[in-house]
């Protein structure tokens, strides 16, 4: 028998139910701040997950400019804050 943290008997049992995205995307929105600071996330209207990929919306051409050019240290943040490789790509718009 196998011993699991009730953290990962969790993540199993959403994984298995299929509520894990819808979770995660839950999630997200509401670490948003906490991940990426408050001036990045006072900006951004919105996060989605759409499988592996994070999609950010802002309106701010600047901040859209500086999330292309940080998408690596996004991914970095959010799989940190996930304690897993929750996102592989990130899309601006």
């Amino acid at each position: 028998m196998s011993e699991y943290s009730l953290g990962e008997a969790l993540n199993e049992f959403l994984k298995n139910a299929r509520w894990k995205a819808r979770f995660d995307q839950v999630r997200l929105q509401k670490e948003w701040e906490a991940i990426m600071g408050r001036t990045i996330a006072r900006y951004t209207n919105d996060v989605e997950l759409k499988g592996k990929t994070l999609i950010i919306y802002t309106d701010v051409a600047p901040l859209k400019q500086e999330l292309r050019h940080s998408s690596e240290m996004i991914i970095k943040k959010v799989n940190e804050a996930f304690g897993e490789t929750l996102i592989t790509e990130v899309v601006i718009k």
